[in-house]
């Protein structure tokens, strides 16, 4: 069953190829109250994205996935949002699969519902990108002592209750595992349920890269060591 108080957030940075198809499909699987933040673009994505009927939210310079998703998510708090569901400007991820990640929220009492890649394995990830998000969880369950089977997800859902309680202070797409590090320390219910992203060459060349994976990693062990 669907909210009129769901709202998605979809943080944006030169993307007017793939924005105006992502905005359509989710609109043609119900979910109207859509927030693009776009962030720091040279693009057309704000245009196109404002003609598609969507809320855009403008950062005049790229601040980062972490930063964007913040601003969109505030944004929804103040909306009235009961659910925030954060989801890729890219065409990674499939509008079909929200229902799903909804569902512990609105069903089982979770606050927080993560997307895995891995539960059932029908994304078409490469190799190498399956093999760093495998040593991403090993990463995440000895430093963090989070255990979930994709650490890496942006497709995630939040209870009005969560989203109060995560500070996303990460700018960059360290945020994955802030928000599951919090999640863990402030004892928030949360599930993981099976989605599957799409991997397209397009996608690929807009979406995070290894190298900056291992920056990520690197910047994260020393920020613990730190604490």
């Amino acid at each position: 069953m669907l909210t009129e108080k769901t709202y998605i957030v979809i943080p944006a940075h030169n993307e007017e190829k793939s924005i105006k198809t992502v905005i359509e499909d989710l609109q043609n699987s119900g979910y109207n109250n859509i927030i693009v933040v776009d962030d720091g673009s040279k693009d057309n994505t704000t245009q196109i994205a404002q003609e598609c009927g969507a809320s855009v939210l403008t950062h005049l310079i790229n601040r980062g996935q972490g930063a964007a998703l913040k601003t969109g998510t505030d944004y929804a708090l103040i909306q009235g949002a009961d659910i925030i569901v954060h989801f890729d400007a890219d065409g990674q991820m499939r509008a079909e699969d929200i229902k799903k990640v909804i569902k512990p929220i609105l069903d089982y009492d979770k606050e927080v519902s993560f997307g895995s890649r891995f539960i059932e394995n029908t994304s078409n990830m490469p190799v190498l990108r399956k093999i760093l998000l495998k040593l991403g969880k090993i990463f995440m369950r000895v430093f963090f002592r989070v255990n979930t089977t994709d650490p890496q997800s942006g497709f995630r859902a939040l209870s009005r209750k969560a989203a109060q309680q995560i500070e996303i202070t990460q700018r960059g797409m360290a945020h994955c595992s802030e928000i599951l590090e919090q999640v863990r320390r402030k004892k928030i219910p949360f599930a993981e349920v099976p989605v599957t992203i799409l991997y397209t060459e397009y996608s690929k060349q807009h979406g995070q890269n290894n190298l900056a994976a291992i920056k990520i990693a690197s910047k994260l062990i020393w920020s613990k060591i730190i604490r």
